[in-house]
């Protein structure tokens, strides 16, 4: 069993999403959750299936951002690079690392057939471990270096020399362990204050380890909010996290607002008791996704406890 999580740089058109889910359904697939936001114009979903039916769903997502999405109109407060922006790859259960990043270097070497340029990280990338923050920088900064994993190709089968494509942009594919995508929400400070905490908190800053983050406002919805993955939520405390943005945020007079989890909760923040203490919004049971996975599998007849990474 396999999660993946695409995210596409489209979160103004409700439809999208939706659209993106069907696919993924057709392929096989249950689909956990969507989001959408407009300020960092974006849209996550979270699919699981089995490796098969991933590639599929994952495959024609990635046909229909190439046809849906124009990167040349695009704004939005999230870093990107591409239409079909990331697409990791996670494995859940009765499957391996090395499995899963084979079955990203294969669906990346499908989407390079519909004439999108590739870059593998992660797990998928080789060397493996390559992260995706470099693969963002490089991409924001128009720095071609490290960018040749997989250049797209034209009808034909034959390489189109192109960074980027003019419209879709490059696609960012990755094989990985479970991680936490979440946005905390405060008020009272500025902005410059909230990119402070945000520089203070993260790992490339002396934080802590294997936390990505940004400070941000977010004008359509008039908040302030730092925006930030956890790359091993079972490793770095998410509370931890949560205490010090509180600790930073009060000793600047202002106070947190509440979080938001993009996807599905890993287990450190998949009960009640850890939801209530971050705060999350819009949390329940179904949340969790342990219990999603061991549902899935129940449904399907398994009957060995499920295992993730």
């Amino acid at each position: 069993m396999v999660e993946a999580v695409p995210n596409f740089s489209e979160g103004r058109d409700p439809e999208f999403p939706a659209r993106v889910a069907a696919l993924y359904e057709e392929a096989g697939c249950e689909v956990l959750d969507t989001n959408l936001d407009p300020d960092h114009h974006r849209s996550v979903v979270t699919a699981i299936g089995s490796p098969g039916a991933v590639e599929r769903g994952s495959v024609a997502a990635a046909e229909l951002a190439l046809r849906s999405i124009d990167l040349r109109g695009h704004s939005g407060v999230h870093p990107r690079v591409g239409a079909l922006d990331v697409l990791p790859f996670v494995p859940l259960h009765r499957i391996g690392m090395d499995e899963v990043a084979a079955l990203a270097r294969r669906a990346g070497a499908r989407i390079s057939a519909l004439g999108i340029p590739v870059r593998f990280y992660g797990e998928a990338s080789a060397p493996p471990g390559r992260p995706l923050a470099r693969l963002r920088r490089r991409g924001r900064a128009g720095d071609e270096a490290g960018w040749a994993d997989l250049p797209g190709l034209d009808s034909g089968g034959r390489p189109l020399h192109l960074s980027r494509h003019p419209a879709a942009g490059a696609v960012c594919v990755g094989a990985r362990g479970v991680l936490l995508a979440w946005n905390v929400d405060v008020a009272g400070i500025t902005l410059d204050a909230v990119r402070e905490i945000a520089g203070e908190l993260r790992e490339r800053g002396g934080g802590f380890r294997g936390l990505r983050a940004l400070g941000l406002r977010l004008p359509q919805q008039d908040r302030l909010q730092i925006s930030m993955n956890l790359e091993d939520p079972a490793t770095t405390d998410p509370r931890a996290v949560h205490r010090a943005i509180g600790e930073r945020v009060r000793g600047r007079g202002g106070r947190v607002l509440g979080t938001e989890v993009i996807g599905m909760c890993p287990d450190p923040i998949g009960t009640s008791t850890a939801a209530r203490e971050l705060g999350i919004r819009e949390w329940s049971a179904n949340r969790s996704l342990s219990r999603r996975l061991a549902r899935h599998l129940a449904a399907r007849g398994a009957i060995r406890r499920p295992r993730y990474l």
